[in-house]
């Protein structure tokens, strides 16, 4: 926000003439130099207008996605179950928060998938996509970290689901499947304490 007047107050929104936020349209008063969530709608005038009431202009119900469909977010706010997100600029979503590692920050843009659509036809969200997709990227993630620590981590069976989680930014049961897949590729061998890559994985890589 850059400044405040008797009419409301106006946002740099990358054009050459900042936007107006009307006092009706505030969830709360903003400070200047601070960043809000908006909504851009056109007035009566056909002027451009920003709002922070953002469930005037999306939708809780979303019967026509299906889980698996990737769509661009936008963080809005935290829940007690996650973070509540805007989903392809037209609905509202959940983002629940054992499925990411890093707090995202409002206003952050982010690619996620659908997780699943519920009875009610509301959003549940995931930052991987659902199935071997997603088994995919996460094994992907495996062979990077592999690569920049030598070839050998100590993570397996025995590592605590919240190291796991804070190495890998993933489940200890999606990194379990994405290190079964891998192994059954020949890329890793399963050690006792650890994984480690195969000679056929670093040559691979290396023909890359």
């Amino acid at each position: 926000m850059v400044a405040v007047n008797t009419t409301g107050a106006f946002l740099d929104w990358g054009q050459p003439k900042d936007v107006l936020l009307p006092f009706a349209e505030q969830r709360f008063r903003p400070e200047v130099g601070k960043r809000v969530l908006v909504m851009l709608y056109e007035d009566a005038q056909g002027r451009p207008v920003a709002s922070m009431r953002l469930d005037r202009f999306l939708a809780d119900e979303a019967p026509e996605m299906t889980a698996g469909d990737r769509v661009a977010l936008v963080i809005a706010e935290r829940t007690d179950l996650g973070f509540k997100a805007v989903v392809d600029h037209r609905y509202w979503g959940l983002l629940y928060a054992d499925d990411i590692i890093h707090p995202p920050r409002r206003g952050q843009r982010l690619t996620g998938y659908i997780k699943r659509v519920r009875e009610d036809g509301r959003l549940d969200l995931a930052m991987l996509p659902p199935g071997e997709a997603g088994l995919d990227v996460v094994g992907d993630k495996v062979l990077e970290l592999l690569r920049c620590h030598g070839g050998y981590v100590a993570l397996g069976d025995k590592t605590p689901a919240a190291e796991i989680k804070a190495r890998m930014g993933v489940s200890k049961s999606a990194f379990k499947q994405a290190v079964g897949r891998l192994y059954k590729k020949r890329l890793i061998t399963i050690e006792e304490d650890g994984i480690r890559l195969t000679r056929e994985a670093i040559d691979a890589h290396q023909s890359n």
